[in-house]
């Protein structure tokens, strides 16, 4: 979690430069006038949904009063939207927060069904929110558009999810167009020409609430989501980090063809040399778990 920093100081002195009484400000934030008191005299912290309201109520964004190091988690998307986790009880419909305490405690993930409703009201997009929901489980995932510094060690390079839910909700966002839990299933079936794949065990694969499956459907599902068996099969970090690093290649290249490149963007040549590499770079990992080198088994 990567909470936002709260400077009391700072706070007082954005009230004083607005000309605003402590009254002010908690008509705004829907306090006492003591409470925004002991805020700024550092006996107490305000709750984190109060931030928003309290920027807002001095005059300044949110990001430069009380900036954030590091990557948001779920709880600080509902924070920064002024939602209370009891309030999210209205916005899933239904009688406890559990669902989205349960999600942002790292233990189940959010079901589909809330995932638009909570993105809507928290004014991101469900990719977002998706992301966002894996930093709650502990998976630091990178926004899109971060780039990896190029002095930045392989070793170091952001891994991919451990869990099968948490590397389907990967996959899922970096798809140009969302996929629903069916036809992710109809999409498998039809590249693998086969009935694996039902929307039920792909639900449950994607939400945790199934845990495994049959390498035939692992390799179905991958099918679907355009990428290698291995990313579901295969544990071995050598293998996880260079389709981590080949995932991060493809998102860039999509990128960079999307801006058009200079002026044309990726010119074909281009591009067949870099599908060929990745298809090269793809047979020789499977090449070497298959037949590993008698250095390795020695």
């Amino acid at each position: 979690m990567s909470p936002r920093r709260f400077d009391a100081e700072r706070l007082l002195l954005a009230r004083r430069e607005e000309g605003l009484k402590q009254s002010d400000v908690a008509r705004v934030v829907g306090v006492s006038a003591a409470r925004v008191s002991a805020w700024e005299t550092g006996r107490s912290v305000p709750d984190p949904e109060k931030l928003p309201r309290l920027a807002e109520a001095v005059g300044r964004e949110l990001d430069v009063l009380f900036p954030r190091e590091g990557r948001p988690d779920l709880a600080d998307l509902r924070a920064d939207a002024g939602y209370s986790q009891v309030a999210t009880r209205e916005l899933t419909q239904t009688r406890t927060q559990g669902p989205v305490a349960a999600a942002e405690n790292g233990q189940r993930r959010l079901a589909k069904e809330y995932e638009q409703r909570l993105a809507d009201a928290y004014r991101v997009s469900v990719a977002v929110l998706r992301r966002a929901q894996e930093r709650s489980f502990g998976h630091d995932v990178p926004e899109p558009d971060e780039t990896v510094a190029t002095d930045v060690p392989p070793s170091e390079v952001t891994m991919l999810p451990e869990t099968i839910a948490g590397k389907i909700t990967y996959l899922l966002e970096q798809l140009p167009t969302p996929l629903s839990d069916a036809q992710v299933a109809a999409l498998g079936n039809s590249r693998g020409r086969t009935q694996l794949l039902t929307e039920e065990l792909v639900r449950g694969l994607r939400t945790g609430a199934v845990v495994d499956a049959s390498d035939e459907a692992l390799a179905v599902l991958a099918e679907a989501l355009d990428t290698t068996p291995l990313f579901f099969s295969s544990g071995d970090p050598g293998v996880q980090r260079v389709i981590a690093e080949t995932l991060v290649l493809r998102n860039q290249v999509a990128a960079i063809a999307a801006r058009g490149g200079e002026e044309e963007g990726l010119s074909t040549e281009l591009l067949a040399f870099i599908n060929k590499e990745v298809s090269k770079a793809s047979a020789e990992a499977v090449a070497l778990r298959d037949h590993p080198s008698s250095e390795e088994t020695s």
